[in-house]
């Protein structure tokens, strides 16, 4: 598989950081992740624009432009010749000279297969857990990842899939996903602030909105638990339903009407953007 690092294309096992960069040092860094469907990116736009927009949160200089970056995925995309796959951007703080101050970044592109969720699961479902804790900067999608790296042990003894996070009662987002919930009155809400804002979750908003109410605001826990549904968005699950929650069962245990819709929706999106491209 070949990376592309800084300014080079190269075999993925021969891509290494010094020990001085400021990822390894300190955690500091930022990332985006994206995917391809039969060699198409999925809305790379947007999600390079969330690129460069966590770079300046973390004050961070990106090396390329958007359209070399976009030349850049593409030989790629030609190289390693994988049809669905994740691509993963990484920048970061660079090779500190006190192991604190930030420097020149480096940049890294990875490519790996991707394989999607299926009806089966989406009909499962999930089983989550609440946490209290609110990430540092969260509308930079960093590399910063400790606290649900930490929380993996916790969710293989409770038998949960995902955990997701509060703060002062208010509901704000999976580790790696957006959330969101289906009011009793059939409205449409997801957290507003103090989450990332995902691209799926964009796009999500988009389709509801051509069929339903939709509210972006504080959101609490006790709306969460006596919502009818419940469900995450992120880059390779889509849209994916929750169905537990801390042990307590979700609407009817079963995907909702409305999250079913809006998953057919996005899937529908999908295929025009492949088929136009």
């Amino acid at each position: 598989m070949i990376a592309y690092i800084n300014s080079q294309f190269i075999e993925e096992e021969k891509a290494f950081l010094g020990i001085k960069d400021l990822s390894i040092q300190r955690g500091y860094g930022i990332f985006d992740f994206f995917r391809t469907r039969n060699f198409s990116p999925l809305f790379l736009d947007d999600y390079l624009n969330r690129f460069f927009r966590s770079a300046r949160i973390l004050r961070l200089q990106p090396l390329h432009t958007k359209e070399e970056l976009k030349e850049i995925i593409s030989e790629m995309i030609r190289i390693n010749k994988i049809a669905d796959a994740g691509f993963k951007m990484i920048l970061t703080g660079g090779y500190s000279t006190d192991g604190y101050e930030l420097s020149s970044p480096n940049f890294i592109i990875l490519q790996q297969p991707v394989a999607m969720l299926d009806e089966e699961k989406f009909d499962k479902g999930i089983k989550i857990i609440l946490h209290e804790y609110m990430r540092e900067l969260p509308e930079a999608k960093s590399i910063n990842y400790l606290v649900g790296v930490y929380l993996q042990d916790k969710l293989r003894q409770q038998k949960a899939d995902d955990v997701l996070y509060y703060k002062d009662h208010h509901i704000l987002e999976f580790p790696r996903s957006n959330v969101f919930v289906v009011t009793e009155d059939s409205k449409v809400v997801t957290p507003k602030e103090h989450v990332l804002q995902g691209i799926t979750r964009m796009k999500v908003l988009e389709l509801a909105k051509n069929q339903f109410e939709v509210e972006e605001r504080v959101l609490t826990v006790d709306e969460l638990k006596n919502a009818g549904e419940v469900f995450l968005t992120s880059t390779t699950k889509r849209i994916l339903p929750v169905l537990s929650i801390d042990n307590a069962t979700v609407g009817s245990g079963k995907p909702g009407k409305i999250t079913r819709s809006l998953s057919e929706a996005f899937l529908a999106m999908e295929r025009s953007l492949i088929k136009a491209s």
